[in-house]
C-alpha cells in the first residue's frame, strides 16, 4: 500500500463507480444544454472577499468552513466553497451582461471545498453541477430551473425526492420580518455565538440544525406572513408555473438555505434515503449579489445539485444506471505478426468510434482471454499465425460463445453488424 492516502473527508473516483458519477453529471447537464445554458468553468480558488461578501460573513461557510491561504505575493485566497459567486464574478469580468442577451444562462461542473465534520453525504471535497440565469427578474426563470432539475433527477430514475419551496422576500419586506424575528430570538435561551448570529442575520438561526435550537423555534414568526404584495404575487406565479408543468413541490415556510445572498424564491431538493444529510441540491434567487461584489444590479437565480449526494440517493433507491460498456471489442493477438496487425485493427476501430482495447504485455492465449473477460467487451478478436496465413481472424461473441472466422479486411464491417 502507498505511504499516502486521500485526505480525511475526501474521496477518489475509481472505475467502475466513477462511470456512475460521469453519468450523473451528464444527466444533470443535459436538460440545461437543451435549454440555452452555456458551459462556464472558473478557477478552483478565488479572492477571499468574493465569498465573505457574497456568501455572508455570518454563515458557517465563511466563519468555519472555508479553506483559505495567503500566497507569496500576500494575496488572500480561498478554495471555492460554492459556485454561484465565482460564476457571477466571471460573468461580470467578461461583461457578458453587456452583450444584449439577458438573461445570461450558464451551467458549470466542478469540485468545491468546505472544512466540516466528515460524514456520509458530507465531504470536505465534493462535486456539483450548477446553473445560473443572470440578469432577469422573471418568475418563469425560477420555475424553469426547478423544472429542469426535476427533469434531470427523473431521467436518472430517482423518484423518492421532494422539492421544498419558500420565498425569502426582498429588501422591501424582509427588514420588517428581520426585526420581528430578532425580537423573538432575543427572548430565547441561546448561546452567545447564536445570539451574535441573530444580530447579524437572524434568518441563519432558523437554519441551525441543533435540536436544542430547533425546539425553541416553535412559534417563531414566519416570513410568509410578512411578504409584501409584490413578493406574494411573484411567489404565486412561480408556484403556478411549476404546478402547470406537473412538478410536485411542498411549501416550507421555514426553508432558509445556508447562504446570505438569497432573495424571494428559495428551494431545496431532499431525499429520505440519505439520513440527516437529506439535501441533494438546492438554490434560489439572488437579486442583490451582483451589487454585493461590486457589479451593477443584475437580478439572478440558480441552483447547484450535488453529484456525490445524487449517487448516494440512487444507491438508496437501488437504481442501477444503464451505463455504456467501457469496451466493446477486445483484441487478443498470439505472435508478433498478429500483434502488429491486430493493433492496427484496434486503432481502426477506435477511429470509427468503436470502443476497443488490446491485450498488452505479450500474454499467452489463456491470460489474454481472461483480460478479455474482465474488460466486459461484447466481442473478442483473436488471431494467431495460422489465422493470418489464411487471411482471417476469429470473432468471438463473449455472451454466447459463438465464434466465426472473418476476413481481416472485413473485420470493421463484421464488428459493426454484431454491435448494431
Amino acid at each position: 500500500m502507498s505511504t499516502f492516502q486521500a485526505p480525511k473527508g475526501t474521496y477518489d473516483l475509481i472505475p467502475p463507480r466513477s462511470a456512475t458519477f460521469l453519468a450523473v453529471r451528464d444527466a444533470i447537464s443535459t436538460p440545461l444544454r437543451n435549454s440555452g445554458y452555456g458551459y462556464i468553468e472558473t478557477p478552483g480558488f478565488e479572492n477571499v472577499e468574493l465569498f465573505s461578501r457574497g456568501v455572508g460573513e455570518s454563515t458557517d461557510i465563511v466563519t468555519k468552513e472555508m479553506y483559505t491561504l495567503t500566497t507569496k505575493g500576500n494575496d488572500h485566497l480561498a478554495l471555492r466553497p460554492e459556485g454561484t459567486a465565482s460564476v457571477l464574478r466571471a460573468a461580470l469580468q467578461a461583461n457578458l451582461h453587456k452583450q444584449g442577451n439577458l438573461p445570461v444562462k450558464l451551467w458549470y461542473s466542478g469540485s468545491y471545498y468546505r472544512y466540516e465534520r466528515a460524514q456520509a453525504g458530507r465531504y470536505r471535497h465534493f462535486s456539483q453541477v450548477g446553473a445560473e440565469a443572470i440578469g432577469s427578474e422573471d418568475p418563469a426563470l425560477d420555475a424553469e430551473l426547478i423544472i429542469l432539475a426535476d427533469q434531470a433527477y427523473r431521467s436518472l430514475g430517482l423518484r423518492n425526492f421532494r422539492i421544498l419551496l419558500n420565498s425569502l422576500g426582498d429588501k422591501e419586506c424582509r427588514p420588517v420580518y428581520r426585526e420581528a424575528l430578532q425580537t423573538f430570538l432575543r427572548g430565547l435561551d441561546l448561546d452567545e455565538e447564536t445570539l451574535r448570529r441573530a444580530e447579524i442575520n437572524p434568518l441563519r438561526v432558523l437554519d441551525d440544525k441543533r435540536e436544542s435550537v430547533q425546539k425553541q423555534l416553535d412559534g417563531a414568526p414566519l416570513l410568509r406572513d410578512y411578504l409584501c404584495d409584490a413578493c406574494k404575487a411573484y411567489h404565486e406565479e412561480v408556484r403556478a408555473l411549476i404546478t402547470a408543468a406537473g412538478v410536485a413541490f411542498e411549501d416550507d415556510a421555514k426553508l432558509v438555505r445556508g447562504l446570505d445572498y438569497y432573495t424571494r424564491t428559495t428551494f431545496e431538493f431532499v431525499h429520505g434515503g440519505l439520513g440527516s444529510q437529506s439535501a441533494v441540491g438546492g438554490g434560489g434567487r439572488y437579486d442583490g449579489l451582483s451589487e454585493m461584489i461590486g457589479g451593477p444590479a443584475l437580478p439572478s437565480v440558480g441552483w447547484a445539485l450535488g453529484v456525490d449526494r445524487t449517487v448516494l440517493a440512487l444507491e438508496a433507491e437501488g437504481v442501477e444506471l444503464d451505463l455504456p460498456a467501457v469496451t466493446s471489442v477486445f483484441a487478443v493477438a498470439i505472435g508478433e505478426e498478429a500483434r502488429r496487425i491486430l493493433f492496427g485493427k484496434v486503432t481502426e476501430l477506435r477511429r470509427e468510434g468503436i470502443s476497443a482495447d488490446f491485450s498488452f504485455g505479450g500474454k499467452g492465449l489463456k491470460g489474454a482471454m481472461k483480460d478479455a473477460n474482465r474488460s466486459g467487451a461484447r466481442l473478442a478478436v483473436v488471431a494467431g499465425e495460422r489465422d493470418l496465413a489464411e487471411g482471417v481472424v476469429q470473432l468471438k461473441d463473449m455472451e454466447s460463445g459463438e465464434q466465426q472466422a472473418i476476413a481481416v479486411e472485413g473485420l470493421l464491417d463484421a464488428v459493426r453488424a454484431k454491435l448494431a
